[in-house]
């Protein structure tokens, strides 16, 4: 689709694809010189309704593609899930600075829900050998899990409410930073509800003093 000016861009619907019973992609054609960089998100707008998304596609791939929490009473996530192929959308250049830096210390993603979205970016674009803690509430809603573990040097799936016994951390993903986690310098990326990231805020300052902390509020 065509560029609209030097900070939206016109793109259409290419179809939807449902990860869980809320949860679902979203793919829009690129538009001619649209780029970002590997974290970075988009102000979406349809109807004058306006959210913003994560891209977790490749920086090279001829599609645009976002994961949405469907919200079945809210403004946006209905019209999106709904969307058909061809529709137009708004897109706002890519903006943001939640973006992955190699500064020689070891690497902890921090994951809850769809703050998968960008450690998902990072690992398509190259990105292995972290840690990542993936919290949700049972493994069904653990997004996008294969790909993540096998890019990950140390996974730790920590479900809230598991429904068998497994391979994984019963509890959240702060339960686990304050219990588990070896005490040293890391580079803690953080990306979730906001709860979560005050919780592992304070647990960072008190356990990990001279770690470095990134973050981006999901929801």
């Amino acid at each position: 689709m065509r560029k609209m000016s030097r900070e939206s861009f016109q793109a259409g619907v290419v179809g939807q694809r449902w990860l869980t019973g809320h949860v679902f992609e979203i793919s829009f054609e690129r538009p001619r010189g649209f780029s970002f960089i590997p974290g970075q998100k988009v102000s979406l707008t349809i109807d004058d309704i306006t959210r913003q998304y994560t891209l977790i596609n490749q920086p090279d791939a001829s599609k645009l593609t976002i994961c949405v929490g469907h919200v079945p009473d809210g403004r946006l996530t209905p019209l999106l899930a709904r969307a058909r192929p061809g529709e137009i959308v708004i897109l706002s250049a890519a903006a943001g600075f939640f973006i992955y830096q190699s500064l020689g210390r070891k690497a902890v993603f921090v994951a809850t829900g769809t703050g998968i979205a960008p450690f998902l970016a990072f690992i398509r674009n190259g990105v292995r050998d972290f840690c990542c803690l993936q919290g949700a509430i049972n493994e069904r809603e653990l997004l996008y899990r294969d790909e993540v573990e096998q890019a990950a040097g140390e996974y730790i799936p920590c479900l809230s409410a598991p429904e068998s016994n497994g391979p994984f951390w019963n509890g959240r993903v702060t339960s686990y930073l304050e219990q588990r986690l070896a005490k040293e310098r890391y580079d803690f990326y953080l990306c979730g509800n906001v709860d979560m990231i005050r919780d592992a805020i304070r647990i960072i300052d008190q356990h990990f003093p001279g770690s470095r902390v990134f973050m981006e509020t999901f929801f």
